[in-house]
């Protein structure tokens, strides 16, 4: 295992590889950071070339400073450096997001999707997510960082994961060590434009939908509109699990994955 800064665009992005042959990227949720992978990082090298990252603004990453930058042009970036384009991408939640982003932006480096429990640019966030959202964000503004973090911890969204005592500690150490920059700066990065939801028929990759049975009906929702959108594109169910699937099943969710990458 190597673990390493790369200058990447005027960021210091902190990434951890593992394993040689064909590539493959992991990218975490948002609050979170290349640990959230831990799971599934030896199992992948085992066969893989295993890459995973701190986006920038999250983990030891730097965060991002007033100049406009894209999490996609980071990626591709890291995966020239390391020499390992064309690359399976696997994004998890706002990972998702970001994987997408970089499906559209830079379809000659990629092998393929693996999208779980993915948010979506463009999908229209109910009214019962975007108060929930509203309560975190506006506690992080008034300065009670703490008071933030443990609101999003306590976050439906992570509410079968809490079931997991060792899944709900691996959280919170996380959730702790953000900086919680999002919540507290503009982020000058830069969103497709039109949003992705609006694109998916440009993606003509193998992609795997994952979702956990559990997760929020915004996000089933948006599992529905990527597997629609995507030509070709299968979703697959976990049961009994919510949103970070592959942390509250690593079992059921490596086998998934494997099957997918040596199909």
């Amino acid at each position: 295992m190597t673990a390493a800064f790369h200058e990447i665009n005027s960021a210091q992005i902190y990434c951890m590889t593992e394993g040689s042959g064909v590539p493959v990227v992991l990218l975490h949720g948002f609050g979170l950071d290349q640990r959230m992978w831990d799971d599934q990082a030896a199992m992948l090298a085992e066969r893989f070339f295993a890459i995973r990252y701190d986006l920038r603004g999250y983990g030891r990453s730097s965060v991002p400073t007033e100049q406009p930058y894209a999490h996609a042009d980071d990626l591709y970036a890291l995966l020239s450096n390391l020499d390992a384009k064309p690359a399976h991408v696997i994004g998890l939640s706002n990972g998702g997001r970001h994987a997408v982003r970089f499906a559209l932006a830079y379809p000659q480096a990629l092998r393929s999707l693996t999208l779980v429990g993915s948010v979506l640019d463009g999908h229209a966030w109910s009214p019962e997510w975007r108060a929930m959202w509203n309560l975190v964000d506006s506690k992080a503004k008034s300065g009670d960082l703490i008071g933030a973090k443990r609101l999003w911890l306590d976050h439906p969204l992570f509410g079968p994961a809490r079931e997991q005592a060792g899944v709900a500690a691996h959280l919170r150490e996380m959730v702790q060590d953000y900086s919680g920059w999002h919540w507290l700066h503009a982020d000058p990065g830069v969103a497709p434009d039109p949003p992705a939801i609006n694109r998916l028929d440009m993606i003509h990759v193998p992609t795997l939908v994952v979702v956990g049975e559990r997760d929020l009906p915004d996000i089933l929702s948006i599992a529905n509109a990527l597997t629609s959108g995507i030509n070709g594109a299968d979703q697959v169910a976990i049961p009994d699990v919510g949103h970070m699937t592959n942390m509250e099943a690593p079992a059921k969710f490596n086998d998934l994955l494997l099957n997918f990458l040596t199909s």
